[in-house]
């Protein structure tokens, strides 16, 4: 029996942008400047009106389109390396004269052909491939040529008559708090699908928020069409883990699943990478979790995240490259040419925008952390890799994201739980004594925050230190009441107000510095080493004895550009106007002495604590974590239980 792999598709919206993510018609050189190679494109052949469908496309007389692109290359070293699958076979159907050449690159992102072949009129052109040589990693791929005339591109799938190891469906858990138009067009592009919904078992919609979806216009026609595969559950806002454990609670209960695939709610979907990721967790030796790579919503060439990982001495996430190769711009520098994407690249965890996880792994290891949000994804991955499930963060397998751009999410209410989250993950996980440098990076993030005068965050990072020394089961006493408690806290700090621009300017004495514009990952001058140490010892005695002067506090001395505003530059000043994140108003922080006064010796005596009881929080977070992610534990929770009636470990 012939198993479909992976099908070569053009987008669904006839959006320009997107189609270098799936083909590339274009010319390409390189040029040099100041001894760097930079891409650069000769040409812009691409056209809308050469794609006529999901899987067909004109080849203009005279050009060659390379199917080298993100979602349409083979990612042959994550085929070799996870499944027992050693030879695919790709067919492509051309109608008129084409020439179709066949191409691998190694790990290195070198490029060889491998075959050539031309054809004429109506044909279906095969060509058998071992995936025996991509240890290191490497893709595969075909281009289409043409001499005088046009010819037509037909489609093309990679394909194996290896049976896969297992053949249970899986069930999609989409959580949602307020998104209600993004996810009726999910569920819209999930009915336009039927390739995907074969494969689907039961579209668990788990809606939080008071904005429903089933009480949108166009609800009824997709759950018409979806029929009895979706089930909408409403239940009290318990964050992306309380509603990503429920999708993996009513996957339980389903025979027929042997996956739950997870979704976030303000995405667009691509549906042959959910259909990928299926196949492809049905053809891993062992029960995998495969993970989706997130594009830009508002920039949908751009990448921003691959493989990522945690950093095992400072336990804090990161892409693999450190930030040097994402955000990637595919309609910059296409895949080819980017010789870093063609190395296997393995992942420690992936985002919960998109990630498949084997139900058996669920079994082993429980649902998802009480976490509410941030770092439940990361720990549950690192606790099921630790029990043998690996995650693999898989190319050509992607969605639309809203990217963190216009965000600044450590510095308002969720600042609670980056800090309580990261915390309860390094205890569980962490292989370094007392957790290695962890506890000095989160001292050192409270003091940035504190030279800045961002008071606000700085109070919701105790607090998840406070909470954090109390046990584990707060995690699930406040999993309902955390953000509520801390969105109100917001009350008590002017800076958290945001300023937006209306018939009065807001304007600061001595206006806006400009800075010179540097390379994009340097650091902008930050200090370092022993300028680093004086700096904040100089700092730190102004922020303690320094009173702002009365003109500064009633108008902010100095403004800056979100992008300007750092650490190292704020602190000189009594008070800062700062633009929002997202562009749409300004925030004024003003120096407090007494608030950093206080603030500063309650980090040091928590992060103390916290250093002096780290090995007994460890064995005790780590002996309830199986009582704290159970279906019971879980269970007690959707009804609304008492906490301590919720869960075993005591």
């Amino acid at each position: 029996m012939v198993h479909v792999l992976q099908n070569v598709v053009f987008p669904l919206d006839r959006d320009p942008d997107l189609l270098p993510l799936y083909a590339d018609p274009d010319s390409w050189s390189v040029v040099k400047i100041e001894d760097e190679t930079t891409p650069l494109r000769v040409s812009d052949n691409a056209r809308l009106s050469n794609v006529l469908g999901r899987n067909r496309a004109r080849v203009v007389a005279g050009r060659r389109v390379s199917f080298g692109a993100y979602f349409n290359a083979f990612p042959a070293a994550y085929w070799q390396h996870w499944t027992p699958i050693r030879d695919v076979r790709l067919t492509v159907r051309t109608t008129g004269d084409a020439t179709i050449l066949v191409f691998r690159s190694n790990g290195a992102g070198i490029r060889q052909r491998l075959e050539t072949r031309d054809v004429t009129g109506s044909s279906a052109t095969s060509f058998d491939i071992s995936l025996t040589q991509f240890s290191d990693g490497g893709w595969i791929w075909f281009d289409i040529a043409t001499d005088s005339e046009d010819a037509i591109f037909e489609g093309a799938e990679w394909t194996t008559e290896q049976d896969p190891v297992r053949t249970g469906k899986a069930s999609l858990g989409i959580t949602t708090f307020n998104k209600p138009d993004y996810c009726v067009e999910t569920l819209r592009a999930l009915t336009e699908s039927p390739e995907v919904l074969e494969l689907v078992d039961r579209v668990f919609l788990v809606d939080q928020g008071t904005q429903r979806v089933d009480a949108q216009p166009d609800f009824p026609e997709v759950a018409d069409a979806l029929g009895e595969q979706l089930e909408v559950i409403t239940q009290p806002n318990l964050g992306g883990s309380g509603g990503f454990a429920r999708a993996m609670f009513e996957t339980l209960k389903r025979p027929d699943s042997d996956f739950v695939q997870l979704l976030d709610d303000d995405v667009r979907i691509e549906p042959e990478s959910l259909r990928r990721s299926i196949v492809f967790g049905r053809y891993t030796t062992k029960p995998t979790l495969v993970g989706g790579h997130m594009f830009d919503l508002l920039d949908r060439p751009k990448l921003h995240a691959w493989a990522e990982v945690v950093d095992e001495d400072q336990f804090l996430w990161r892409n693999l490259f450190a930030g040097e190769l994402m955000p990637h711009d595919f309609g910059v520098t296409n895949l080819r040419q980017t010789k870093q994407l063609h190395m296997r690249m393995d992942a420690d965890y992936n985002g919960w925008w998109m990630c498949l996880i084997p139900t058996a792994a669920i079994r082993k290891v429980g649902l998802s952390l009480p976490a509410f949000i941030k770092w439940d994804d990361a720990e549950f991955c690192l606790r099921a890799g630790r029990s043998g499930f690996p995650t693999v963060s898989m190319p050509g397998i992607a969605l639309w994201h809203v990217s963190w751009v216009g965000k600044d999410d450590a510095i308002d209410w969720q600042a609670y739980f980056h800090a309580r989250n990261r915390t309860v993950a390094a205890l569980l996980h962490s292989k370094k004594p007392r957790g290695g440098s962890f506890l000095a990076h989160s001292r050192n993030t409270d003091l940035k925050h504190l030279l800045m005068m961002q008071y606000y965050p700085t109070a919701l990072r105790l607090q998840a230190l406070r909470d954090v020394l109390s046990g584990p089961q707060h995690m699930i006493g406040n999993i309902a009441t955390a953000m509520p408690a801390a969105r109100k806290t917001a009350q008590d700090f002017p800076e958290t107000v945001v300023h937006k621009e209306t018939d009065r300017v807001l304007r600061s004495r001595k206006g806006r510095p400009i800075y010179r514009r540097v390379r994009r990952f340097a650091l902008h001058s930050a200090p370092t080493g022993a300028a680093l140490r004086v700096f904040t010892l100089v700092h730190l005695a102004a922020h303690w004895f320094h009173k702002p002067q009365t003109k500064n506090v009633r108008m902010p001395e100095v403004e800056f550009a979100k992008g300007d505003a750092n650490w190292w530059r704020i602190p000189y000043y009594d008070s800062a106007l700062v633009s929002s994140a997202d562009g749409g108003g300004k925030q004024i922080y003003t120096r407090d002495r007494e608030k950093f006064r206080s603030m500063l010796l309650e980090s040091i005596r928590l992060h103390a604590q916290l250093w002096w009881h780290w090995p007994k929080l460890t064995r005790q977070y780590r002996r309830q974590l199986k009582s704290l992610t159970s279906p019971q534990t879980w269970d007690g929770i959707f009804a609304g239980a008492p906490a301590n009636e919720v869960g075993a470990g005591k």
